[in-house]
């Protein structure tokens, strides 16, 4: 039986990952928004979601960059079709400081086609 080949990819889905990583950690909503090639993304934080209106969307990351605003990265590892990012966010939500796994998969153009995320709780912030 022959498996499915996925056609190369023309950009360094690591790369993109940093750069996605870096606009989320600069709070930088339009860079973030023209990264993706579609208004899709799977979240596990805070409840299972999937947004795919473009106002959903930017809402979401609105959202996203008051209540989870990304600090640190944690673990960047490649993936079929796209990377696996571990970072740090001080969740102002919960007070306390938060691993957040991403899944991020990309077009063979290089744009985010979804992220899939979950968080882990690392412990409460100093006052």
């Amino acid at each position: 039986m022959i498996g499915f080949i996925h056609p190369p990819l023309s950009f360094d889905p690591m790369a993109a990952a940093i750069e996605w990583l870096d606009a989320y950690g600069a709070g930088d909503i339009e860079a973030i928004l023209e990264m993706y090639a579609e208004d899709v993304v799977h979240c596990g934080c805070g409840g299972m979601k999937t947004i795919t209106s473009g106002e959903g969307f930017r809402a979401y990351w609105v959202d996203r960059l008051q209540r989870y605003p990304a600090s640190a990265l944690d673990n960047i590892q490649q993936w079929p079709d796209g990377a696996f990012v571990a970072y740090v966010t001080c969740a102002v939500v919960v007070n306390a400081n938060v691993v957040v796994n991403a899944l991020l998969t990309f077009s063979t153009v290089g744009q985010i086609e979804t992220l899939s995320c979950d968080a882990i709780q690392l412990g409460q912030l100093q006052a």
